[in-house]
């Protein structure tokens, strides 16, 4: 047995004063009266013996009473394995308050338990003592040491939030936070469920704290969710069939039938049948889309899945534009085949100009832009075409049969592309299409054998470079190139071995290739504009930026919020940082005067949360490979208040000193009341 206050022993003389009182007050002689004086010494014999006895218990009563007394403000404890630490002391409790907490552990919710624990966590400590309230939302008040007293307060405001973050990360924060105690008595306390796709404790490798894990059973619960969804064609055009690919998780470990998916667009709803999930598998189903007018839409998937019901929505918007605009840059005068595929379509607007005299400002007007027979590719036109292609936009090149080679090798070099050869005055029949890509994918309902292909009379040779990452579209039966794509930045640079000239290919002529192949050219980009994003995590938004005035100011709008985010307007483009002010999914609007929607952003909730798989107790213990990490192990009932408190102090004594204080006071009124002399 050990003594947190030591000194207050010196306390124990005071014993000293009830045996004075002894001495001095239970020697007084007093008078008794006889009826018959032959008693008298009988009864004085019998008397003396009785009050001796009676006087040297009330003295040992009274003697214990006060060393217990003493005993209890020294607070006597029988230490534990861990050494106990003296003073004041800092404490860390993170709360997990993520969406996994709302399962039911027994009769009610985890957080409720999670809330109760700590609690008790807080209570096993003294009043002098500091304490750090920490959940997944990483909160700035969250983020220093407050006393007893407001530490139960924060705890009664905790709620169900849709951040998540990894307990190494958790940890980490945890020792930021004691870092700034003065006192070296420290601990953290983490309290969750556990799940695995969080847990990660074997990547925190600090030894300075000791780190006491706590965790809370839930019911096991069979949970559906959809994980996502992307639109096939990167640009979602007008009065055309968009197909929708939507991933659908099961993460129970049995078979899932009858999981009935709707989709809502613009605020009508209408189902789109019904899916089995193999157990912990998923499945990929698609969702086509009748766009019947141009500017924002918002759309939402869901699926009727009980009781985890956060991830049955998803949230997604995206951008029907008016027009594509086209820009062809001619040598001489404008190819009429290219007129007329795309005045065809009233979708496409069609822009000719001719190579020497252009506005290079105007590029990013424009979807797609086609070199027709030029001769030399300047070296301003091609800096202007380079970031233009980086920035997202794309090129189809058809050089011209007397073209400077030099100049389209500068040119091509800046993606960097496959170079130009001499040019090879020979009949040639392309033989394969890439039906894999985009550009071809879904073009033809059936593949004929016998389909028609291009056929050139004459075409530059192309280099075949490995480190040039072509994606080759159509071949020549020898295998070169005849259309290649070469991704570059966030668009694509297409590039032609011949000339569009009839003279030299017929691929004018082949309308079943051509024109699907302009039209998704021209919606074609190698990074697609996100039509959804994830409430949480760290990434930047971008938006065309509107004006060059600075002191505008852009926000966003959902349903129930408005904020400014983070922005920075680069060239014609506008960076925005939500950093963690967005907390409710759904959509959002960003605008500088309410009246003109900007651009629209869908928010869902982060999907980790999903996997409602959690570590046992023996495989968290497996976890633990920092000597300083230790699981407290207590059923649904359990009080750890003084299991905490013997953690921290070892066994406490001093309330049982205290109890017997009282024992020793009261059997000392019994025996001056009740025991007569």
């Amino acid at each position: 047995m050990q003594f947190l206050y030591p000194t207050f022993l010196y306390a124990l003389a005071a014993l000293a004063i009830p045996i004075i009182i002894h001495l001095f007050y239970f020697r007084r002689f007093k008078k008794v009266y006889f009826t018959n004086v032959k008693f008298l010494k009988e009864v004085k014999e019998e008397t003396s013996a009785r009050r001796k006895l009676r006087n040297l218990l009330v003295l040992m009563m009274r003697l214990l009473a006060i060393a217990a007394l003493v005993m209890a403000f020294a607070q006597p404890f029988i230490p534990q394995d861990a050494e106990v630490q003296k003073g004041e002391k800092a404490v860390s409790v993170f709360v997990d308050n993520s969406f996994s907490m709302s399962a039911l552990s027994e009769d009610v919710p985890l957080l409720e338990k999670a809330k109760q624990r700590a609690r008790q966590i807080v209570s096993a400590y003294e009043v002098e003592d500091r304490f750090q309230i920490l959940t997944n939302d990483f909160e700035g008040r969250h983020q220093r040491l407050v006393s007893k007293e407001d530490a139960l307060s924060l705890i009664d405001e905790l709620k169900i939030s849709p951040a998540v973050k990894n307990l190494s990360r958790v940890a980490t924060r945890q020792q930021q936070a004691l870092n700034q105690s003065t006192t070296d008595n420290q601990a953290a306390y983490i309290i969750s469920d556990f799940q695995k796709n969080i847990t990660d404790l074997s990547e925190y490798r600090d030894t300075s704290i000791d780190i006491n894990l706590i965790p809370l059973q839930a019911v096991q619960e069979k949970n559906i969710a959809i994980d996502s969804a992307w639109f096939d064609a990167p640009v979602q055009t007008i009065n055309q069939t968009n197909p929708l690919l939507v991933k659908i998780r099961n993460y129970s470990n049995e078979d899932v039938e009858n999981v009935r998916l709707s989709v809502g667009l613009d605020g009508q709803e209408k189902p789109e049948g019904s899916l089995k999930i193999p157990a912990g598998g998923s499945v990929i189903d698609t969702v086509n889309i009748t766009i019947l007018r141009t500017g924002w839409h918002e759309a939402k998937l869901t699926i009727t899945d009980y009781p985890i019901q956060f991830d049955d929505s998803y949230y997604f918007s995206f951008n029907v534009a008016e027009k594509i605009d086209i820009l062809v840059i001619n040598e001489n005068t404008p190819n009429k085949f290219l007129d007329a595929a795309f005045r065809g379509i009233g979708y496409f607007d069609l822009t000719n100009q001719p190579a020497r005299n252009l506005e290079y400002s105007k590029f990013p007007d424009y979807q797609l832009i086609i070199l027709n027979d030029v001769i030399n590719i300047s070296s301003g036109m091609s800096s202007e075409l380079s970031q233009y292609v980086f920035n997202g936009g794309n090129v189809l090149v058809f050089p011209a049969q007397n073209a400077n080679i030099d100049s389209y090798k500068n040119f091509l070099q800046t993606f960097p592309a496959n170079q130009l050869e001499a040019f090879d005055k020979q009949d040639r029949t392309v033989s394969t299409l890439n039906f894999e890509e985009f550009i071809f994918k879904d073009v033809f309902e059936k593949r004929s054998p016998n389909m028609k292909l291009p056929v050139t009379q004459g075409n530059f040779k192309i280099s075949n470079f490995s480190s040039r990452s072509e994606e080759r579209l159509m071949r020549y039966r020898d295998g070169s190139s005849f259309l290649g794509k070469y991704e570059s930045g966030q668009g694509n640079l297409y590039l032609c071995s011949a000339p569009l000239n009839t003279d030299f290919n017929d691929l004018v002529r082949n309308a079943d290739i051509f024109i699907p192949m302009l039209y998704k050219m021209a919606i074609s980009s190698s990074k697609d504009r996100k039509i959804a994003y994830v409430i949480g995590d760290e990434e930047l938004l971008q938006a065309d930026a509107q004006t060059a005035n600075n002191e505008m100011v852009y926000k966003l709008k959902g349903k129930a919020e408005e904020f400014i985010p983070e922005q920075k307007v680069v060239a014609s483009k506008v960076i925005l940082g939500i950093n963690n002010q967005i907390s409710e999914a759904g959509y959002y609007n960003l605008f500088l005067n309410k009246d003109e929607i900007l651009d629209k952003f869908a928010f869902n909730f982060n999907r980790q949360e999903s996997n409602l798989a959690y570590f046992s107790l023996a495989d968290l213990k497996s976890q633990l490979t920092n000597a300083k990490m230790a699981i407290i192990e207590a059923n649904n009932n359990t009080d750890i208040t003084q299991t905490i408190g013997e953690r921290s102090r070892g066994v406490v004594l001093w309330r049982w000193c205290v109890i017997l204080a009282l024992i020793f006071l009261a059997l000392e009124v019994l025996l001056l009341r009740l025991w007569k002399t």
